[in-house]
C-alpha cells in the first residue's frame, strides 16, 4: 500500500509538472526550455524531411485540407477538383487567410496537352462607385488613401467564378462532391489551429476598433467570435452560414453566386451601409485564362502570370540575379543578401510604376523581363553600398496582407498552384447578412494619381499581390510552388529558386532557410522609396552577417514573423515520384500517397 500511494504521488506530481509546463507555454512567457533538436541526415537547419510519394500529393496550410484533397484524389477526382476542394475547406478552416469573399490566381499543368494554363480570377471595382465620387468620399473622411476596411475597399469576389472556370475545363468530378467535405466542416464545426486562433484574436482587436471604420460588425462578431470571443486552439468552430452558402453554390453554380440569392443578399447589404459593390457588378464579373510568363534562370523555366498581379517582379529579381555568381558567395552571406535585396529594390520600382490592369494600360512586358534591361538594371548595384533612392526605369528607351497557398498533383501528372486571399487581414471586416464569409478589401490597392497605371477606375481590377509560380525544364513540369504574403512573395520565390537552383537543397530545406523581407519600397499606390527600406531577417542569420549588412548601409532588423507561408511540390521524373514540402511558419503539411 505504500508503494502504491507512493506511485500515485509520483503520477500526480507529473501530471501537475505537465499541467505546469503547458499552462506555461500558454502564456506570454517562453518555454523553460530552449534549442532545436538535432537532424540525423539532412541540412540541420530543416524542420523536417521531405515527402515523397508515387500517385499524388497536396500541400496546404492547413492538415485537415490537406486530408480532404488526397481523399478527393483518391475518389478518382483529379489535382483541380482537389485543389477546389482544398481551397473551400481552407475558407472555412484559415477564413483569416481566404475564402469566397476573396480573389484566385492559378498555375495549371495540363499533361493532356502538354501545356501550362493561367487563370485570372480577380474582381474589379463597383461601377457605380467614380474616382470623383470615391475622393469626395475620403475628403470627407479626412483621409487622402483608400482606407483597408469598410466599404470603400471592396471589389467584386472572383474566387467561385474561378472555382467554375477551372472545374468547366479540368473537372472530373461533381461539384457537389468537391465541395461536401468543405460543407460537413463547416456545418459540423474543426478544431481550431494555435496560429488561426492567434489570427482570429488579431482581427477582433482590428475590426472592433472604433479607428477602423468598420461600418457594420455585428455580423463579423456573430459569424467568427462565439460567444462574443475569439475560439481558443483546440475549440470546435462551427460556421453554419457558410454551410449554407457553400450548399448552394453546389447545387446552384457560379450563377447563384454571381446573379442569384447571394448576389442580391450582398447588394441589399452594401446598400445599407451605403457602399458601392451591387449585384450588375457581381453579374458583368468574368475570370480570365491568361498566359503564364517566364524567364530561364540557369537554364530553368519560371512561370509566373502577369500583371494585375505583381508575378513578373520575382522573374525581374531573377533576371538581375542571374549575372551573380551566389553559389561562390555562400548561402545568406553579406553579398548574397545584399545582391538579392538590391535586385528586389530595382524590381519592386518597376512593380510601382509599371503593374497595373493589362485592360486599362499596356504593360510593357517584353521589355520588363528582357535580359538585356535586365542587364541594364544590374549595374545600379553596387557591392559596398545599399541603395537609398531608386527610378524605375522608361521601358520606351530601352530595346507591392494575408492570403493561403496550396498545390495538388495526381497520378496522371496534372499540377495546380493556386494561391487565394482577402487580402489585410481577413478583409474588409464586412460579412454580409447570413453568408458566413467576408468580403476583401483588395481595392486598397488602388493608386490615386491621375495618369498612373493603377490609378483607381470604376470596373477595373486593382494591383494584386498574390501570385502562384511553377518550374519548367525542357518542356516538362518540375515544380509547383507559392509563398504567401503580400510584398514578401515576390523576393520569397526568389529565395527558394535560389535555395534549389544555385545551392542545391531539396524542397523542405528551400522553405525552412532562413529568409530575408525588404519594405519600404516604392509601391504601386503611389508612395516613393528615399531612405533605403527596412531590411527583416529571420535569428538564422549570423550576427556577424548583420553587422556587415549594416555596414553597407543596409538598416538591418531581426525577428519573426512576415516571412511568408510556403509551399511545394517537385516531379523528380527520374524517380517517378512526387517530393512535397510545406511550411513549418504556418500549420501546414503535406502528404501523398
Amino acid at each position: 500500500m505504500k508503494h502504491l500511494l507512493l506511485l500515485c504521488c509520483v503520477v500526480v506530481a507529473g501530471l501537475s509538472s505537465v499541467s505546469r509546463v503547458e499552462a506555461q507555454a500558454n502564456t506570454v512567457f517562453p518555454w523553460p526550455f530552449t534549442g532545436q533538436g538535432d537532424r540525423n541526415v539532412g541540412a540541420a537547419f530543416a524542420s523536417r524531411s521531405q515527402v515523397i510519394a508515387q500517385h499524388g500529393m497536396a500541400a496546404t496550410s492547413v492538415p485537415l485540407a490537406s486530408q480532404i484533397a488526397l481523399d478527393i484524389l483518391k475518389q478518382g477526382g483529379n489535382a483541380v477538383d482537389a485543389a477546389i476542394a482544398a481551397n473551400a475547406a481552407l475558407g472555412v478552416m484559415e477564413p483569416t487567410g481566404n475564402g469566397i469573399g476573396g480573389d484566385l490566381f492559378a498555375i495549371i499543368w495540363d499533361p493532356k496537352s502538354r501545356k501550362l494554363y493561367g487563370l485570372n480570377a480577380s474582381g474589379r471595382s463597383p461601377m457605380g462607385l467614380t474616382k470623383a465620387m470615391l475622393e469626395d468620399e475620403l475628403r470627407q473622411r479626412g483621409v487622402d488613401k483608400i482606407p483597408p476596411f469598410g466599404v470603400l475597399p471592396v471589389s467584386v469576389p472572383g474566387t467561385v467564378d474561378g472555382w467554375y472556370d477551372m472545374h468547366n475545363r479540368f473537372g472530373r468530378l461533381k461539384m457537389r462532391d468537391i465541395l461536401a467535405p468543405a460543407i460537413t466542416y463547416a456545418r459540423e464545426g474543426f478544431p481550431v489551429s494555435q496560429l488561426v486562433a492567434h489570427y482570429i484574436s488579431m482581427a477582433r482587436d482590428r475590426y472592433l476598433d472604433p479607428e477602423a471604420g468598420v461600418e457594420e460588425t455585428d455580423n463579423f462578431v456573430q459569424t467568427y467570435l462565439p460567444g462574443g470571443e475569439p475560439p481558443a486552439e483546440g475549440q470546435i468552430f462551427r460556421n453554419p452560414d457558410l454551410a449554407r452558402s457553400l450548399e448552394k453554390i453546389a447545387e446552384g453554380g457560379r450563377d447563384v453566386f454571381y446573379e442569384g440569392e447571394i448576389a442580391e443578399v450582398i447588394d441589399a447589404y452594401m446598400r445599407r451601409l451605403g457602399g458601392y459593390l451591387r449585384k450588375e457588378d457581381l453579374a458583368a464579373h468574368r475570370s480570365e485564362w491568361v498566359e503564364p510568363v517566364s524567364v530561364t534562370y540557369r537554364g530553368y523555366d519560371v512561370f509566373e502570370l502577369p500583371p494585375n498581379g505583381q508575378g513578373i517582379a520575382a522573374l525581374q529579381q531573377l533576371n538581375i540575379l542571374e549575372g551573380f555568381d551566389l553559389r561562390s558567395m555562400g548561402h545568406n552571406s553579406p553579398d548574397y543578401l545584399h545582391v538579392h535585396v538590391e535586385a528586389k529594390k530595382l524590381a519592386f520600382e518597376d512593380r510601382a510604376r509599371f503593374y497595373a490592369d493589362p485592360e486599362f494600360y499596356k504593360v510593357p512586358l517584353e521589355k520588363l523581363l528582357s535580359k538585356e534591361y535586365a542587364a541594364e538594371r544590374r549595374k545600379l548595384i553596387s557591392m559596398d553600398r545599399a541603395m537609398t533612392d531608386v527610378d524605375y526605369a522608361d521601358p520606351e528607351i530601352l530595346e507591392d496582407g494575408d492570403t493561403i497557398y496550396l498545390t495538388v498533383a495526381d497520378k496522371d501528372g496534372m499540377m495546380v498552384s493556386l494561391i487565394q486571399s482577402n487580402f489585410r487581414g481577413m478583409g474588409s471586416g464586412l460579412v454580409p447578412d447570413g453568408l458566413g464569409f467576408m468580403l476583401q478589401d483588395r481595392g486598397e490597392l488602388f493608386a490615386l494619381e491621375t495618369g498612373h497605371p493603377n490609378d483607381y477606375a470604376p470596373g477595373k481590377r486593382p494591383f494584386h499581390t498574390i501570385i502562384p509560380a511553377f518550374i519548367m525544364k525542357d518542356g516538362r513540369p518540375i515544380m509547383s510552388f507559392g509563398l504567401m504574403g503580400g510584398g514578401m512573395q515576390p523576393q520569397g520565390h526568389a529565395q527558394i529558386i535560389s535555395n534549389i537552383i544555385d545551392f542545391g537543397m531539396n524542397v523542405q530545406e528551400a522553405g525552412d532557410a532562413a529568409r530575408y523581407r525588404h519594405d519600404g519600397s516604392s509601391q504601386p499606390t503611389g508612395e516613393h522609396m528615399s531612405d533605403g527600406g527596412v531590411l527583416n531577417v529571420e535569428s538564422g542569420v549570423p550576427m556577424p552577417v548583420v553587422e556587415a549588412l549594416r555596414a553597407k548601409g543596409h538598416k538591418v532588423r531581426v525577428g519573426k514573423g512576415g516571412f511568408g507561408g510556403y509551399q511545394a511540390i517537385l516531379w523528380d521524373a527520374e524517380q517517378g515520384v512526387y517530393k512535397g514540402a510545406s511550411e513549418m511558419r504556418k500549420d501546414g503539411l503535406v502528404a501523398g500517397y
